[in-house]
């Protein structure tokens, strides 16, 4: 669906308005996990997390004419404070449908940029009907966290970026939700490093891509219980699990106490207070170090939307 030309176009229509974020390295780090580790932050990106690169080069190709219609998204945080972001910056309306328990800090993003926010019961069957009700009455344009193409490709511009920065890598850990920043990255280090592993790293309480790269289709679970709000999705995309399914080299998954743990050692060791979600990567490392050991590897911190409070009690329990 997406190939390394899409990504590098994504990457000329989101310089100036992306972040170029950084990539911390650290000796206790490398020390502890006995490998030499690049942490892409993206929780330094607009809107505290990488789904502003998908979301802002998705609505920049909205054709002029449509976009006073608006756009409408589901999220359970981050995709939709990127869109409501992107379209405050291409002065279009958008309107942002979350679960009634979203993150406060999440909620407080979205509504800063001016969206309008409708909510949902989580355990709804289907989180988008009000959405796709929304865009027949209004014309208003649907834009999917990781079902479309050009979103993808944004999300891809972070490998993209990561490459430039530092250069060949063993291994990249991605967190995986919907599928859509994994495709993208996935995509970009095939053309870029074709021998770099790819791994997917999910909740154990949210582990709809590990079934179905073990069935070979994609399975849908129950709605997830864990503190990683952000990839708690019943099963990945249909397009993106056809990407990651070809190109991706394992999925696992980690505990919630060891996602807490990753916390307490990106506060300690990188200076960052990270979201559950953002160092799904990083807990994978941190629980089976010797499967990493000598290599270099490459690890994209996801997010950092998270109150402080939040952050906080996860790490005193």
């Amino acid at each position: 669906m997406i190939d390394i030309d899409d990504i590098r176009a994504a990457s000329a229509v989101i310089t100036g308005e992306a972040v170029v974020t950084p990539v911390l390295h650290s000796d206790r780090l490398d020390a502890l996990t006995g490998s030499t580790v690049f942490c892409k932050d993206e929780s330094q990106q607009r809107a505290g997390a990488f789904k502003f690169r998908g979301a802002f080069n998705r609505l920049s190709l909205i054709p002029p004419d449509e976009r006073s219609r608006g756009v409408v998204a589901v999220s359970s945080g981050n995709h939709g404070a990127a869109v409501a972001c992107a379209a405050r910056i291409l002065d279009m309306a958008a309107t942002v449908h979350v679960p009634t328990d979203v993150a406060p800090a999440k909620r407080a993003l979205i509504e800063s940029f001016g969206a309008e926010i409708v909510t949902f019961d989580r355990a709804t069957p289907d989180r988008e009907a009000a959405a796709r009700r929304q865009v027949a009455e209004t014309g208003a344009t649907f834009v999917h966290p990781f079902e479309d193409p050009m979103v993808m490709a944004g999300q891809g511009t972070a490998a993209l970026e990561l490459h430039e920065q530092i250069g060949a890598l063993e291994v990249l850990l991605v967190p995986m939700s919907g599928g859509g920043l994994m495709a993208g990255c996935a995509t970009a280090m095939h053309r870029l490093d074709p021998t770099c592993e790819l791994i997917g790293v999910e909740p154990s309480a949210a582990d709809d891509t590990q079934r179905s790269f073990a069935a070979g289709e994609v399975v849908r679970i129950a709605q997830p219980d864990t503190i990683a709000d952000g990839l708690a999705v019943t099963a990945p995309g249909a397009a993106t699990f056809a990407i990651n399914r070809r190109l991706v080299t394992d999925v696992v998954t980690v505990t919630d106490g060891q996602t807490i743990d990753a916390m307490r050692v990106a506060r300690d060791l990188l200076d960052r207070r990270l979201e559950p979600s953002g160092v799904a990567g990083l807990a994978a490392v941190l629980d089976d170090p010797s499967r990493f050991r000598g290599r270099r590897v490459g690890i994209i911190l996801s997010g950092g939307n998270i109150d402080d409070a939040r952050f906080d009690a996860l790490i005193a329990g």
